[in-house]
């Protein structure tokens, strides 16, 4: 019974998160839906939504590497300390939600930046949200 209450409630963190890069990435394509006339379709407000659902549900809950315990700072540098999945992780969440919190900002605040800006906040998401869903694939594939 114990095993299922976290199951589920597992999955409902994913879902939350899930919702969350969903909604990011709607306001990402709206933003940048109002500057760009040519990208103002629901067909992309729905690609960004759903690029952002896939990589905030695999990307941010990665399973970690295993520990070894009583190994010192100096062997685990030796080994190789950094985990590629969990860097990628943290700058592909980085990168999206800065760009998600770009884009609210300027709706909200009805300031239209320069077409420059927008470009940067498009290639900042779809650079985030890439990172996150291929860490999210070497967590898993390492299981």
């Amino acid at each position: 019974m114990r095993l299922r209450v976290r199951k589920a409630a597992h999955l409902l963190e994913r879902s939350g998160l899930a919702m969350a890069g969903a909604a990011c990435g709607l306001f990402v394509g709206a933003h940048v839906g109002t500057s760009i006339g040519a990208l103002t379709t629901v067909a992309f407000l729905l690609a960004m939504m759903a690029v952002g659902f896939v990589g905030f549900y695999l990307g941010i809950d990665i399973p970690p590497l295993p520990f070894h315990p009583g190994e010192t700072d100096a062997e685990h540098e030796a080994r190789g300390g950094i985990d590629a999945a969990e860097f990628l992780s943290a700058v592909g969440t980085f990168c999206a939600t800065l760009a998600a919190f770009a884009s609210v900002t300027l709706v909200v605040l009805h300031i239209a930046p320069h077409l420059a800006w927008t470009g940067m906040i498009l290639a900042a998401w779809l650079i985030g949200v890439t990172m996150q869903i291929v860490a999210g694939t070497i967590g898993r594939a390492r299981r």
